[in-house]
């Protein structure tokens, strides 16, 4: 058949070379078609399954492990069907006696969070983070990355630290691409209530606060990443998209920091995106500490330099929780115990670090001039 085709070509070399033109011109559409076509990821974010393969999971898949922990469908919790809790873990948390363990005993001594715990995963970014996981928990997912090592404590603004940051955004972006809405918590924060009743059934995207200005709707609150929760829609989604793809608009600078340059943008108004920042009063943190221990749901440890001083802080955190719910109730509208932290995670500490990183901005400022 081959020798047929070849026979049946134009001998003159202007129509044979019309046709090499013809080819050529049909085999870049097509290369072009495919490079266009539009997918649920944009070119951007790898899609769930390249994003599993080049991750080096073992064949684990992540869609099978959250189904297996969201809410919905009997299995209770109250954050409405197909919703998770997720924190991430690396080997520095991961340790015997560290921030994994203080996490996971708050949900055991809190109020209305113990079922909580089966509906959260934890995702381990190193093979001894998740082999940790694999021996406390029942949701595990290795989320281990070529090329990038988390396994020693990341500290604030380095290299290490970004790039822990943003592939937790794009692995965020992932979930919700499957149809998950979720609650990301960092595994220096404690639970001690159940949050669901205290989150706003309108919104898409909600989060926490190193400082609360008043109002769950004013731009001006000072939001922080290591609390949130997401409804899978198409507006969280694009809007996850965007701040993804904004890290290379802001070079060398964390998602919050971008959260704060964007949370303003047109686009946002433009998709719709409900936003909401939730009040210090129940969810809580080192920066802008819960005060009435009856309304706590979550405290975190932030501005926190240091692993030994975030667990020093964090078990303080754990001890008056449990010293607050051994009151009578009659005691505890009283206010009789407040909490002890920040101790070793104090302001000041913090102060000399936060002119280094006011000046790492500053440069980072003139670069993009």
């Amino acid at each position: 058949m081959m020798m047929k085709v070849v026979m049946m070509l134009p001998q003159s070399p202007i129509p044979r070379a019309l046709l090499l033109f013809a080819a050529a011109i049909s085999a870049y559409c097509f290369l072009l078609s495919g490079l266009l076509s539009p997918s649920p990821s944009s070119s951007l974010f790898l899609s769930n399954e390249q994003h599993s393969n080049n991750n080096n999971n073992g064949g684990i898949s992540l869609e099978r492990v959250l189904k297996r922990a969201a809410m919905g469908g009997g299995g209770g919790g109250g954050g409405g069907k197909n919703t998770v809790i997720l924190t991430t873990l690396n080997a520095a948390w991961a340790e015997p006696n560290s921030v994994i363990d203080l996490f996971l005993e708050s949900f055991r001594s809190g109020e209305h969070t113990r079922g909580l715990l089966n509906h959260l995963v934890i995702v381990g970014l190193d093979q001894k983070a998740y082999s940790r996981c694999l021996r406390l928990h029942p949701h595990c997912f290795p989320l281990v990355t070529p090329g990038l090592d988390f396994q020693e404590e990341a500290y604030f603004m380095t290299r290490q630290y970004l790039n822990m940051m943003w592939t937790r955004i794009r692995f965020l972006l992932s979930v919700l691409e499957m149809g998950f809405n979720f609650v990301f918590t960092d595994a220096d924060i404690m639970w001690f209530r159940d949050p669901f009743p205290r989150f706003y059934p309108e919104a898409d995207f909600q989060i926490a606060c190193d400082h609360f200005v008043g109002s769950p709707e004013n731009m001006h609150n000072k939001p922080n990443g290591g609390f949130t929760y997401v409804k899978s829609n198409n507006r969280s989604i694009q809007f996850f998209r965007y701040w993804y793809s904004s890290r290379t608009t802001y070079p060398g600078y964390h998602d919050q920091d971008v959260l704060n340059f964007i949370k303003r943008d047109p686009f946002l108004r433009d998709i719709g995106l409900s936003i909401r920042f939730l009040d210090t009063a129940y969810f809580g943190g080192l920066c802008e500490p819960s005060k009435d221990l009856n309304l706590v749901c979550t405290m975190h440890a932030n501005c926190c330099y240091g692993l030994s001083s975030k667990l020093h802080d964090l078990t303080l955190l754990l001890q008056d929780w449990k010293a607050f719910l051994a009151l009578p109730p009659s005691l505890k509208r009283y206010r009789i115990v407040s909490w002890r932290a920040p101790h070793n995670c104090s302001l000041g500490s913090l102060r000399h670090y936060d002119d280094s990183v006011e000046q790492h901005k500053l440069i980072q400022h003139e670069l993009q001039e």
